[in-house]
């Protein structure tokens, strides 16, 4: 079948409102690029403030799309495999 299933739906329609925004998709961008990147690395990418960094951030983290892991005065990111996997499947050309 072509079509995902509603457990696959429900699964990946928070990530795929989380990237609705701009900064959101870019950030998700810089973070899938690297196998993990440090906030101190995505923050100078923005002209926003920190809060409104943290809060996109959050955003992110709290759809399922990234994690991370506090370090010393730093935070690092990584993509949910998880995450990485379904929407693999769902963008992959089935035949």
């Amino acid at each position: 079948t072509l079509s995902i299933t509603d457990n696959e739906a429900l699964k990946l329609a928070p990530i795929f409102k989380a990237l609705g925004d701009p900064v959101r998709l870019r950030m998700a961008s810089m973070i899938a690029a690297q196998p993990e990147l440090c906030v101190c690395e995505i923050t100078p990418a923005f002209d926003l403030s920190s809060g409104t960094i943290s809060h996109h951030l959050k955003t992110l983290r709290e759809a399922g799309l990234v994690d991370c892991e506090r370090r010393g005065t730093f935070v690092f990111y990584w993509i949910q495999p998880s995450a990485k996997h379904a929407l693999t499947k769902l963008l992959t050309v089935r035949c």
